[in-house]
């Protein structure tokens, strides 16, 4: 039996130690928004990268888009997520939940699934955090047409701007084994290009979101 609770919790810890640890990380790609950096992971034999930028909106308008909820607004707007499923409510705070992601870099990247523990996590300084790692669960065995795929300790992290209540900071955390027999260079370069991306979508979605 998984213990789901301690392992969303484990894993709320690792991403802490992340944002505060600032030793090993190399910038990949870097725009006037986004910094993307990355440093070996030492979870599997791939990298963690960590995105960071400021976002225009309040933090608790910034989470309603990012927040990991089945028909919440992170489907309409991340081009990575097609498709997000509630497999088991465990607790208010923590789920495990399916990931389904569309074939990426040109059809290079086939389809992909990913069944994760995940805790929402709020700290002291107003920060709001959802922590996710990859777990089995009985009701979803890997499922015909997608590669499963394995998320190791990854999250995002809206952190409140000390005097600008509109601005957002965001820190991302994606490490994943994308599973399948992908040359090295194809994940290499996929991960900072879909990092920036994903931001520049967050902004379109919260602008989107203010305008209502």
């Amino acid at each position: 039996m998984v213990d789901y609770e301690a392992k969303a919790k484990a894993v709320a810890d690792c991403l802490l130690s992340y944002r505060r640890d600032e030793s090993g990380w190399k910038v990949c790609r870097k725009s006037n928004d986004v910094v993307v950096s990355w440093r070996p992971s030492s979870e599997f034999p791939g990298n963690v990268y960590k995105g960071e930028g400021v976002v225009s909106g309040r933090p608790e308008k910034v989470w309603e888009c990012l927040k990991p909820v089945p028909n919440g607004l992170r489907v309409k707007w991340d081009s990575n997520v097609k498709r997000f499923e509630l497999l088991e409510q465990i607790m208010e705070d923590v789920s495990v939940c399916r990931t389904v992601t569309p074939s990426a870099a040109m059809g290079i990247i086939a389809p992909r699934d990913f069944v994760d523990v995940i805790l929402v996590k709020q700290y002291e300084d107003g920060s709001i955090s959802s922590n996710a790692t990859n777990v089995t669960h009985p009701s979803c065995p890997p499922q015909p047409g997608y590669v499963r795929g394995a998320n190791h300790a990854c999250g995002c992290i809206c952190i409140p701007v000390s005097g600008d209540p509109g601005r957002t900071q965001v820190m991302t955390f994606f490490q994943t084994d994308l599973g399948g027999l992908l040359p090295r260079s194809v994940v290499d370069s996929f991960f900072p290009s879909s990092m920036a991306e994903f931001y520049n979508n967050l902004a379109k979605a919260v602008r989107s979101l203010r305008d209502l």
